[in-house]
């Protein structure tokens, strides 16, 4: 219910979102095209009309000068041979000036030329029917008539060129309103793109940190109502389902994985019991053959002991991972490592380097115990016979280094990335009849994670293989009754550093 009250207001696909996105994005760029399309027909409108009266303008105003220079010399050539056909002429073209001059005032309404022609116009249209003498006498008023014809075509000149002006002026203005209106809507644009892109981009993003959450190893996060498309939401219901599922199969693989720990454990405790048995000579003396297959066998037996003891601490630590604080001794805790191992170490003939030297620590001993076990069980399997093995360990401040290195095969570059994988077995291989279950440096992990230390594989200038624990000092619990607050190692002597090398 809350899903489709979410979607209401919002397209019910991906496809409808997109689509929508691309009409609203391009709607701003319509109306842009829209009114550049409206400047341009109207620039060019006025362009039309401004050449088209500017040739008609030019073209009377020349007509004026002409009919002026033609009036002239009608009424020169009647002076002298008094024919009446000059005379019709000269007031044709008299009459056809004063009409041009009457269309060239409403064009220049405030002009003092257009005006003084128009009174000089009326006196000379009836300048032949006066007597040849008067005609004569008044020849010399054509000169400032065509003064002022003249001036006035230049007048409409300068009118025309003002027109032009005030055309580009407003091409300017549309100019510069297009520039803002582009800029205006080009803005909106690319903000609908930001906010369609938001739309689109934030349930992939959910749905990617939800897949995210679902791979890691820790808890995955709480779900959120997805809103958005119909196909995004269905993929995130999916996602749910996948999660459920995914919690139900780990819930299963634990609940395996305890019952066949302790499942196995019960057989294998009844051939180790017998193999011992036989060993004591119980069933009788056996032949030096018998005794080696028995050791065989109870070597096997320790070795599945060993692996099932690490499925059992790999699912305690998916379940709890809770720290037990204490204070021991960190050589005591090797040599009781150590001497575990011991026969393992001499079948291989690994020469082995540490110093002997009492270093106190606060930390879970039963973990970290756990850790140097499998560091060591690792060290052990994947060197080579007669190899060499190096404990080290340093203090420095509240922070314990440790390191287990050991020589032989170094560890390739495409297996450190999983080195710490569960179940992650890389290219090489353990060396003896039994394989590992490739769990032992996840569980160690695991525990140095819990006492908020670090494990990490590092690079050594002697041996090709060497693991760095590093833990720091942990404070009592106060509710532990049995142990006594002790300081930090921050105040004890520098003296006290303790490097096994």
């Amino acid at each position: 219910m809350t899903t489709q009250v979410s979607r209401r207001w919002r397209p019910r696909s991906l496809l409808q979102l997109v689509l929508l996105a691309f009409l609203v994005v391009m709607l701003p760029l319509g109306v842009l095209m829209y009114q550049a399309g409206q400047a341009l027909s109207e620039l060019t409108r006025l362009a039309d009309v401004s050449a088209r009266q500017a040739v008609e303008e030019t073209r009377r105003a020349r007509a004026l000068s002409s009919l002026a220079v033609e009036m002239e010399r009608s009424a020169r050539q009647y002076a002298v041979l008094e024919e009446p056909g000059l005379r019709e002429i000269y007031t044709q073209r008299a009459s056809e000036f004063q009409a041009l001059l009457a269309q060239q005032r409403l064009l220049l309404p405030d002009n003092p030329d257009a005006r003084a022609l128009a009174e000089r116009i009326e006196g000379l249209k009836t300048l032949l029917e006066a007597p040849v003498p008067q005609i004569q006498a008044r020849l010399d008023d054509f000169v400032p008539f065509a003064e002022r014809t003249e001036a006035v075509r230049q007048a409409t000149n300068r009118h025309i060129d003002e027109r032009i002006e005030r055309i580009r002026d407003q091409a300017g203005g549309v100019q510069t309103r297009l520039w803002v209106q582009t800029t205006a809507l080009v803005s909106a644009s690319l903000l609908l793109m930001l906010l369609f892109t938001w739309l689109i981009i934030r349930p992939i993003r959910q749905l990617e940190r939800r897949i995210l959450s679902l791979g890691s190893s820790g808890a995955p996060a709480p779900a959120q109502t997805l809103q958005g498309p119909a196909e995004l939401v269905q993929l995130d219901e999916r996602l749910d389902w996948l999660s459920a599922r995914l919690d139900e199969l780990e819930a299963q693989k634990r609940q395996f994985l305890r019952h066949m720990s302790h499942e196995l454990k019960t057989p294998l405790a009844s051939v180790r019991e017998g193999t011992a048995l036989l060993s004591d000579g119980v069933a009788g003396e056996l032949t030096p053959r018998q005794h080696e297959i028995l050791e065989l066998i109870e070597a096997s037996g320790e070795e599945l002991q060993r692996l099932i003891e690490q499925l059992l601490d790999y699912n305690l630590l998916q379940h709890h991972a809770e720290v037990s604080v204490s204070r021991f001794d960190v050589t005591t805790l090797i040599k009781e490592l150590l001497a575990k191992h011991r026969l393992a170490l001499d079948a291989k003939g690994m020469q082995l380097r540490w110093r002997d030297r009492p270093l106190d620590w606060q930390a879970d001993r039963t973990a970290t115990g756990r850790i140097l076990d499998n560091l060591l069980s690792n060290a052990i399997a994947y060197g080579e016979d007669g190899g060499r093995l190096e404990l080290r360990a340093q203090q420095r401040g509240d922070v314990l280094r440790l390191e287990v290195a050991n020589s032989g095969e170094a560890i390739g570059a495409e297996d450190r990335e999983r080195l710490f994988d569960p179940f992650y077995q890389g290219r090489a291989r353990r060396k003896g009849p039994l394989k590992g279950s490739g769990i032992g440096l996840s569980v160690a992990a695991d525990c140095a994670k819990a006492q908020q230390g670090h494990l990490e594989l590092v690079d050594d200038a002697r041996l090709a293989v060497c693991f760095r624990l590093t833990l720091p000092w942990h404070g009592l619990n106060q509710q532990d009754t049995n142990t006594i607050t002790t300081p930090s190692p921050q105040r004890r002597a520098v003296g006290a550093d303790a490097r096994n090398s």
